[in-house]
């Protein structure tokens, strides 16, 4: 037996109207995955929560849930108790009003990410179009710098395009153990990212502010432990997730990803302007898809052209730290660490990304 988001939602609200009709309490960010049900109710008096909780799990779970996570907040019921796509703010100037919000607590996200003394240096991987390998470079990245002996987490940032579970081969849901979120381990880096909380790969139809709220979840409610480096991976483009990550991290640094295709580059600049108008250092440029090279004669076909990459970095003053040749890694399925994106370590595409990784931590070091 299995449930639903819509039957969730349904659940949550005939027991809070039977209970607590005439009070201030309401629910919002539904999230539903393998029947394990998360959701934040606002409004309660701390009194009421235990009570609320064990109401809200034996509904669930006669409705098919598996598990129930409550977070309690303040708040009223004026607060989102729907679906985010039935309650988003019915005005350009509400909108505005959440992404100023999140303009504005930029540098409280980023100290309380993992405390106000940690030496954590985020890198944003940006694109300026989908489809140029910028996950696959971020996943390979983040897994040469664990190889390299730095401690790596990921926040999968691309929200309505996840795709770092399925890329490093993580089937597993993350465990919430004292109202925190641990999350996945693989490769020796830790991820986290929407696709976790999203039932049966159910698209998002949220907006900006919705998704600006999640993306603190993101960075406040996750144990992250002590890291070296925190990779995030940014929706192409230069749209509103975008925006809020780089408002949300004013101090990161980023890697812009392109193919060597010259209409590429020229978008993949766009990404660069954001980076620079919101004081990111652009630590250089990567080239990926630069060639495809055949194994019986070692040629080499520039399959998408050349040059993109390096007017790119020239363009935006930056270097152009690698040209990763057109290529998937040669895992087996039925190797305990398989995965579809991930290049071994031993392989001449795992050796050019530990070549980037050590570039990248060369880099950081000497700022």
């Amino acid at each position: 037996m299995s449930i639903t988001r819509e039957e969730v939602i349904q659940t949550i609200e005939a027991v809070l109207a039977s209970q607590y009709g005439a009070a201030q309490i309401s629910f919002r960010d539904v999230m539903v995955r393998n029947n394990q049900v998360s959701v934040t109710i606002l409004g309660a008096a701390s009194e009421q929560q235990p009570a609320i909780e064990a109401l809200l799990l034996d509904a669930l779970k006669e409705a098919g849930a598996a598990a129930l996570y409550c977070r309690f907040r303040d708040g009223g019921a004026a607060a989102v108790n729907s679906s985010p796509a039935q309650k988003q703010p019915s005005s350009g100037q509400t909108g505005q009003q959440e992404q100023q919000q999140v303009k504005g607590h930029g540098a409280d996200l980023q100290s309380s990410l993992l405390g106000e003394n940690s030496k954590t240096q985020f890198i944003a991987i940006a694109s300026g179009k989908g489809g140029v390998g910028k996950s696959t470079v971020t996943v390979n990245l983040a897994a040469a710098l664990a190889r390299s002996g730095k401690r790596v987490g990921i926040i999968d940032a691309d929200i309505y395009g996840f795709s770092v579970p399925d890329m490093m081969g993580i089937e597993e849901r993350p465990e919430v153990v004292n109202e925190r979120v641990i999350p996945i381990e693989r490769f020796g880096v830790k991820v986290i990212s929407m696709g976790f909380f999203v039932e049966d790969n159910s698209p998002i139809v949220w907006r900006g502010p919705m998704l600006g709220k999640m993306l603190r979840n993101f960075f406040q409610e996750i144990e992250w432990g002590e890291l070296d480096y925190m990779l995030l991976d940014l929706p192409p483009g230069t749209g509103d997730v975008a925006l809020d990550v780089h408002q949300m991290i004013p101090q990161s640094k980023e890697i812009i990803v392109t193919t060597p295709h010259a209409t590429a580059a020229f978008v993949a600049a766009r990404a660069g302007a954001m980076a620079i108008k919101t004081s990111h250092e652009i630590i250089g440029v990567v080239e990926n898809m630069a060639y495809f090279e055949s194994k019986l004669t070692g040629e080499r076909e520039y399959v998408f052209g050349r040059g993109g990459g390096g007017k790119l970095a020239e363009t935006l003053h930056c270097e152009l730290l690698a040209q990763i040749p057109l290529e998937s890694p040669d895992n087996h399925p039925l190797d305990p660490n398989f995965s579809p994106s991930v290049f071994a370590e031993d392989t001449h595409v795992g050796g050019l990304y530990l070549e980037l990784a050590q570039k990248v931590i060369s880099s950081c070091e000497q700022a």
